[in-house]
């Protein structure tokens, strides 16, 4: 009983050639934390599904977009020497 190899047995199987390449096993995790099992062609482990932000909350949203756009970082000031009094550092002067 020799099986045919044609295109039927091949959709029905499991893989039996690499035709497209090579294939990493890969967890798709949905925005409702469904997972699902595909094979993918880069070297993951987890592929996460992009959030609707219309769907969130207005507080939510406002709080992701405050973590991906952070506010600019304040000038410091710059320090001055006039304060200082030079003769209490006249010890570590070298001679």
């Amino acid at each position: 009983s020799c099986a045919r190899s044609n295109s039927n047995r091949a959709a029905i199987g499991h893989l039996q050639r690499q035709r497209y390449g090579r294939r990493y096993p890969l967890l798709l995790v949905s925005t409702d934390g469904s997972t699902a099992r595909l094979r993918y062609g880069e070297p993951k482990r987890i592929l996460m599904m992009p959030l609707d932000s219309n769907t969130l909350p207005e507080a939510e949203r406002k709080a992701r977009l405050r973590r991906h756009f952070p506010s600019k970082p304040k000038a410091k000031e710059e320090e001055t020497f006039e304060g200082i009094d030079l003769d209490t550092y006249k010890k570590f002067w070298k001679k």
